[in-house]
């Protein structure tokens, strides 16, 4: 077992990456609801080490390495929110919530492989210093390590992992082969974001429901939260992409762009460049990215940085977490209330 994560590490987590710090929180009973969610942050944090330890020196390298380097834990703290409009964080909900986050890291080693990143978590990424082969037997491990934890809280809990996970192979699929002829590609491109991202985001909400014995009725509510704030994460993704702050983000700037990885700016230009010639001109040199230095491939990011779709990529991050929020109507008035409230605010206020 790792040792407990300081109680300042975690109220840092908790405040600048997910919007929850004390001042969200001035009553007794609210603060109480704080230090709950932290001793549950703590405990799922102590034993994920341990879960993904393996007695291959190889597998445990591997497996150990990205978790290493640190992370957000928005799954794990999701799931310990909404058990909270139950009986809090037990056992179970702990079990689920890493199970969750392991899934979630396994998902990119193989995330890593399909877009040839160098630099994950501001490191490099597994298939850049293992090559593809380790990175994508590296997922398989942690897939079956999450499945295993998921099966030892009975049916319910793996035909729901089960689910997500054909989702996010599904997500996967069709980002890989793109839009049909005469779908829309952003439609296409949304449903793409809810399956990989949101799907994972809502089965962390649901089981914290389930596991906490909440009322069945929260679980449609936070079903539907989650997913459309893992469509408002990753909306802001595609604008951090752009960001020239490469230290912050823990990777380098335009990644995506370099890679030919689809993103709503880029496909907002596209829809732009039928009409707009600057937009097009644009659209060329920026299909051309990937031969690019890095001096031109700065002035390509800046400029779209600046461009109009960014700025529309943001607006529609921002509709999306407010769908989220208005999700969460059914739930009764309280700290969880707030909380995923302000959870949902922070994703489209964050900078890396």
């Amino acid at each position: 077992m790792t040792p407990a994560v300081p109680l300042a590490r975690r109220r840092s987590t908790l405040s600048s990456s997910l919007g929850l710090g004390e001042k969200l929180f001035a009553s007794s009973e609210e603060r109480q609801f704080l230090d709950a969610l932290e001793r549950g942050l703590d405990e799922v944090e102590s034993g994920l080490l341990g879960e993904v330890s393996f007695a291959d020196d190889m597998a445990d390298a591997t497996g150990r390495y990205l978790l290493d380097a640190g992370g957000k834990r928005v799954r794990p703290t999701l799931a310990l929110l909404t058990a909270q409009l139950g009986r809090g964080a037990t056992p179970q909900v702990v079990t689920a919530a890493r199970a969750v986050e392991i899934t979630h890291l396994a998902s990119l080693y193989h995330d890593d492989v399909m877009d040839e990143a160098t630099l994950r978590r501001g490191v490099p990424s597994a298939q850049s210093k293992w090559g593809n082969s380790v990175a994508i037997l590296t997922g398989d491990l942690l897939f079956a390590r999450a499945s295993k934890l998921i099966a030892s809280l009975g049916d319910k809990g793996l035909a729901l992992q089960a689910d997500t996970f054909e989702r996010l192979c599904l997500g996967q699929l069709h980002e890989t082969m793109g839009p049909r002829a005469g779908e829309d590609p952003v439609a296409h491109y949304i449903q793409v974001l809810a399956d990989k991202t949101g799907s994972l985001i809502a089965l962390a909400g649901v089981l914290g429901v389930i596991f906490s014995e909440g009322d069945e009725a929260y679980q449609e509510p936070v079903r539907l939260f989650g997913e459309r704030v893992g469509v408002a994460f990753q909306l802001v993704d595609d604008v951090i992409d752009l960001s020239p702050q490469s230290g912050e983000t823990g990777k380098v700037a335009g990644t995506d762009l370099r890679a030919g990885v689809v993103t709503l700016p880029l496909l907002y230009l596209r829809a732009a460049a039928a009409s707009d010639e600057a937009a097009a001109a644009l659209l060329v040199r920026i299909e051309r990215a990937g031969e690019a230095d890095d001096a031109e491939l700065a002035s390509l990011v800046a400029e779209l940085r600046r461009h109009e779709v960014t700025r529309a990529t943001l607006t529609e991050a921002r509709r999306w977490s407010a769908l989220a929020v208005e999700a969460l109507t059914p739930l009764p008035d309280g700290p969880v209330k707030k909380a995923l409230t302000k959870f949902a605010e922070a994703i489209v206020e964050r900078s890396a």
